[in-house]
């Protein structure tokens, strides 16, 4: 259904410093880059950072969250870890989520943007 999301930075080095810790664990890294914008993805970028003077003010109440696959638990547990070293804040720890379906193993963080992420995956163990 989508090909790409965009969301603004108050300072695109510090995002990118960010993303490229979190996006790593999950097989992303920034595909394409220039001056005050960064795509990452597998092979093409998918989520895009772009620098903004106003970007979306945080919000826990808004439900803007941004989920992001991961090839199974160890990943999600590595992206959570890297989330926090990098200056996020904890959302949620890894864990299953039974309300999302039997195997839904996920951890959620803020950026240092105030977005909501997640990584999660339906792996067994």
């Amino acid at each position: 259904m989508l090909d790409h999301v965009s969301i603004g930075v108050r300072d695109i080095a510090a995002a990118r410093l960010f993303y490229d810790a979190v996006f790593a664990p999950l097989g992303y890294r920034c595909c394409f880059e220039g001056e005050g914008y960064a795509g990452y993805g597998a092979a093409h970028p998918e989520f895009w950072l772009n620098s903004s003077e106003h970007p979306v003010p945080p919000d826990p109440r808004s439900g803007l969250h941004f989920s992001f696959k991961a090839p199974d638990r160890h990943s999600v547990d590595v992206f959570y870890a890297a989330a926090l070293a990098a200056g996020g804040t904890d959302n949620g720890p890894p864990g299953l989520r039974s309300e999302y379906g039997p195997a839904y193993y996920a951890a959620f963080v803020i950026d240092r943007d105030g977005y909501r992420i997640e990584a999660h995956t339906e792996a067994a163990g």
